[in-house]
């Protein structure tokens, strides 16, 4: 392997033992990455806007921050039953799935620890950065592609799935320049 191949990260496997060829040393999964949100103050936040299921609050999360910041379940699911302990969010099954929603002192505690900016703002500071602009376009266009596929119809699946092609075979022609 090219050795300023493997500099950049690529053709190894990350602390995570997979090799996508992400940038492992600074990109999506194994590298630097925005410093942790505040996992409590998001939820009343997100809560805030309308009842959801945890994993739901992990994808919102992830897609607010361009891929910034994606809490795991092993912290969402802890700090939720917390909240329900207090009594803040309650929780009730919907289709198979345990859906929240905040309770009268949990819209209190939302308005009162959500006053400024945004947890999910905070999280995603340096977003701005090449690498943050290049995560914020692919989770936007990841997004695109997904409402494509549940709402568009097949001349239109096929278009986009075309589009997608050609633009990865772009993108890997600019790493192609060096």
């Amino acid at each position: 392997m090219h050795a300023s191949r493997k500099s950049r990260g690529h053709g190894h496997c990350g602390r995570h033992g997979y090799g996508h060829g992400w940038g492992h040393a600074r990109g999506f999964r194994g590298g630097h990455r925005a410093r942790r949100g505040n996992v409590r103050a998001a939820i009343l936040a997100l809560l805030g806007e309308r009842s959801m299921h945890g994993y739901e609050m992990i994808q919102e999360l992830e897609a607010r921050t361009g891929g910034q910041w994606r809490p795991s379940a092993g912290s969402i699911y802890p700090t939720l039953q917390l909240l329900e302990d207090e009594g803040l969010v309650k929780g009730e099954e919907v289709n198979g799935k345990r859906v929240f929603s905040l309770t009268d002192a949990g819209r209190k505690a939302a308005d009162e620890e959500t006053s400024g900016t945004a947890p999910w703002e905070e999280a995603a500071a340096g977003a701005d950065s090449p690498l943050g602009r290049l995560r914020v376009a692919a989770v936007q266009l990841g997004a695109a592609a997904m409402q494509v596929g549940r709402a568009g119809s097949d001349d239109q699946i096929s278009r986009a799935a075309d589009l997608l092609t050609e633009t990865r075979r772009r993108i890997y022609a600019i790493l192609a320049e060096e």
